[in-house]
């Protein structure tokens, strides 16, 4: 039965202290993780590739650090180089180095030195002839991503150089700006691809690139395995910065992100497992982290999820989410590990939000956060929005299962909760445990068909305090 429950907290604001609240009725998933217990094997498997040690400075390969020389062939010579001898680092020294896409190949790290830019060129005959590749959830033909690597595996991006992708309004960015009496570029090139993953065109006869408006992502590992990204900072994206797909044993450490265009994610691991996130700062034009299993039909068609994500020690500034799993979920997310972060700004909207519709399904269940700080955020500490886009209209019914949230404190946020459903989908076994929530502003609004359990949980109004119990709602 659906139920619509406020949490009220009334003016003058009053503050709450729930030893022990459910809302709604328990439906137990039986397949269920153990929580926190499952974290260390899946650290044990997630190891970084090792590499030989032979160093390939690109400068002998006739790369000038001049930053007007192309340098992608220079680049490219010195990757192949290092494949063929079975392995090593392709180095780029201080300097900057202008570039086009990077296609990476096994065994192959790509250093970048202290003082180093790789500066990627803004002109997308660079990232042609297209690559398999997927955009926002839906496999196609398209742009290569900045760097790029398919199929591949003991890869590597490290150093403590800059990744500078040109991004501007003037160039990537404008391509999804509405033009004066029209609409943005990409609009047309987006519905074109959607009814291609509706269809189920083959991928193949799926081709963009030249003439189309679909921005390459960053870096990209492509159906590859034990990759490392590690050190660098990532600049002026076209679009989603890291974004390893179908890929597995992936470790991002270290990395920071500063870019703030439109669709700017930090990391969105889609369809792929064993991942280790960990010591990086994003500061982002959309979610900081965006956990992904593909979109609508498309996403069903490849039906694989992401799993086995530990998210640690980073910190979330500017964003539209400091963790998020959907939107494109239609292959299911699964056991997601989030601790010790820290997250706040006036820009930063929400802490943890899962995001689904009707179209998309899907399912996220076995997710688990605890010991992080929250500052600001504008929307909720958690955010369940299953009338994203298009909302109720279709038949997939999305499923959000067990979640628990211990031991995380904020300081400024209107709501704890701010959870929107329709009837028959599904969200479920919701725990908060000893947390304390300052600065609430408002009531809580969840609409939701499963239980919500609060143990040990302090709420603080933004003024007035007083005690208050919670109970559940009516039906």
């Amino acid at each position: 039965m659906r139920k619509l429950i406020h949490l009220f907290i009334l003016a003058p604001l009053l503050a709450a202290f729930v030893s022990s609240g459910t809302i709604g009725s328990a439906q137990r998933n039986d397949n269920a993780a153990k929580g926190w217990d499952d974290a260390p094997a899946i650290l044990a498997r997630i190891k970084p590739p090792k590499f030989p040690a032979r160093d390939f400075d690109i400068t002998k390969f006739g790369a000038v650090a001049d930053g007007k020389s192309d340098a992608t062939e220079a680049i490219r010579k010195a990757i192949d180089e290092c494949n063929k001898a079975g392995g090593g680092r392709v180095v780029v020294p201080a300097g900057t180095f202008l570039t086009g896409a990077i296609h990476l190949k096994s065994n192959v790290n790509l250093y970048v030195s202290e003082g180093a830019t790789l500066k990627f060129s803004t002109d997308p005959d660079q990232y042609l002839p297209a690559v398999y590749t997927r955009w926002e959830g839906t496999e196609c033909m398209n742009y290569s991503a900045l760097i790029y690597a398919f199929e591949q595996e003991n890869i590597a991006v490290t150093g403590s150089g800059t990744l500078d992708g040109s991004a501007s309004e003037q160039n990537w960015w404008a391509w999804t700006r509405r033009k004066e009496g029209g609409e943005a570029p990409a609009r047309a090139s987006v519905r074109k691809l959607l009814d291609f993953g509706e269809r189920g065109v083959p991928v193949k006869d799926r081709v963009f690139g030249k003439g189309e408006y679909l921005r390459p992502n960053f870096i990209q590992p492509y159906r590859s395995r034990n990759i490392l990204i590690e050190g660098v900072q990532i600049i002026n994206s076209p679009m989603w910065e890291i974004h390893p797909v179908l890929s597995s044993n992936i470790t991002v450490r270290g990395v920071r992100i500063s870019s703030h265009g439109p669709n700017n994610d930090g990391c969105d691991p889609e369809s792929s497992r064993d991942i280790l996130i960990e010591d990086c700062v994003f500061d982002t034009g959309d979610d900081c982290i965006a956990i992904k299993s593909g979109r609508d039909n498309d996403g069903r068609r490849v039906n694989v999820p992401s799993e086995n994500i530990i998210v640690r020690n980073s910190t979330m500034k500017d964003g539209h989410g400091g963790v998020v799993l959907g939107s494109e979920v239609s292959g299911g997310i699964r056991n997601v590990f989030i601790e010790n972060c820290h997250m706040d700004s006036p820009n930063l909207e929400r802490a943890l939000r899962f995001k689904s519709n009707a179209r998309r399904g899907g399912f996220a269940e076995n997710v688990f956060m605890r010991n992080v700080d929250i500052g600001h955020v504008k929307e909720a500490i958690l955010t369940i929005d299953f009338m994203y886009e298009t909302g109720p209209n279709g038949p997939y019914k999305p499923i959000v299962r067990n979640v628990k949230i211990e031991n995380v404190k904020s300081t400024a946020s209107p709501r704890v909760m701010w959870i929107a459903s329709f009837p028959g989908a599904i969200i479920d076994d919701v725990r908060f445990a000893d947390c304390i929530f300052r600065g609430v502003e408002g009531s809580e609004v969840v609409d939701a068909s499963g239980s919500i359990t609060f143990q040990n949980v302090k709420i603080e109004p933004a003024k007035k305090e007083r005690s208050l119990n919670s109970r559940p709602a009516a039906p």
